[in-house]
């Protein structure tokens, strides 16, 4: 077995790196945030007492065999309703995770089965296995609770958050933990800061393995700012939040695009959600923040060329331009060789 790489987030980001990376002899861990509470996560946690899988059911199919069979079993739990009562814009995927839970009595042996059936190249862990909620207090004293009430606001999301928690604090997963202590490597990103990577770092236990690890890190900057939680960030700012909450500047290698990204999209993005490229205002290397450390800034051509289009049914925002995994599978590689 080759590297063993460890990928922490959630959402379309975390999907993009692990289905560049699973095609490389590589022993792959994904850590997903488990704060979800939009959508069908919603219900899954009210409604039926379980843990939001939307994160874990990306990351499975990210990691899925490519296989004829199992490229229908990933259609299938893919597949999202666009009508039903209860169900209209809840994916298959979640059903069945909820299901097989339910049969199983656990959702952990339900992740596991469903990797087994997808023929996964890794494994998926849950960052905890706890009920939490994430809450943001922005300057002005606003506080919001909820991942989606923070991702989708309804107050002015121009305001900067000035702290973010989970209540009620919980612990890590021991084997995400142990995944993390005994990576060669680490991939933090790309994805929302405030919603998907935060999140995962507020588990207690996760910032303490993280800065204990000697893995290499990367971190892997986003392609826009998010209105409602990094608005007019630039790629400094996003390093310096995730120092904040990590105690301790711990990246070795930063992934940043610089492709310029197609007018129209961004033109889009700017009318309909006050979304604006990151701006790079990084040196060649970027100096630590807390401890000296400093990171190599690595520029390429991380973009996809391809314009995600909405599926019919979902009703929540998501990412129009994505980072291409082949191309990320390519750099983090180099970096591995590299080491090596």
């Amino acid at each position: 077995m080759g590297k063993r790489v460890v990928v922490i987030g959630g959402g379309t980001g975390t999907y993009s790196v692990l289905s560049g990376l699973k095609k490389y002899p590589l022993e792959i861990s994904a850590v997903v945030s488990m704060a979800d509470s939009g959508g069908s996560a919603r219900k899954e946690r009210d409604e039926w007492g379980l843990l939001p899988v939307s994160d874990v059911r990306k990351a499975l199919l990210a990691l899925a065999g490519e296989g004829e069979q199992e490229g229908m079993i990933r259609e299938l739990m893919n597949y999202r309703f666009s009508e039903g009562v209860g169900v209209e814009g809840t994916t298959f995927g979640n059903l069945f995770l909820v299901a097989l839970s339910n049969i199983l009595g656990s959702q952990e042996e339900a992740i596991g089965k469903l990797g087994k059936i997808l023929g996964i190249r890794g494994q998926v862990l849950p960052v905890t296995l706890k009920q939490t909620n994430l809450v943001a207090e922005y300057d002005g004293g606003l506080v919001v609770v909820g991942e989606h009430e923070i991702d989708e606001p309804k107050h002015d999301g121009r305001m900067a958050i000035r702290r973010a928690y989970l209540l009620p604090p919980v612990k890590a997963h021991p084997p995400a933990v142990a995944a993390i202590e005994k990576a060669d490597l680490i991939v933090v990103g790309p994805g929302d800061l405030f919603t998907s990577l935060i999140p995962v770092l507020l588990v207690e236990g996760i910032s303490k393995a993280l800065r204990r690890s000697r893995a290499k890190k990367i971190f892997v900057l986003n392609l826009m700012n998010r209105y409602g939680q990094t608005y007019g960030f630039a790629a400094s700012d996003f390093l310096s939040t995730l120092d904040e909450y990590l105690g301790a500047s711990v990246f070795d290698h930063v992934l940043v695009n610089n492709m310029p990204l197609p007018e129209d999209v961004l033109r889009h993005y700017a009318l309909s959600e006050q979304s604006y490229p990151v701006a790079d205002d990084l040196p060649c290397r970027q100096a630590g923040l807390n401890d000296g450390q400093s990171a190599a800034v690595v520029r390429g051509d991380f973009l996809s060329r391809q314009v995600t289009e909405p599926q019919i049914g979902d009703k929540l925002r998501r990412s129009l331009l994505r980072h291409d995994p082949e191309k990320l599978a390519r750099a983090i590689m180099a970096i591995i060789e590299d080491t090596n």
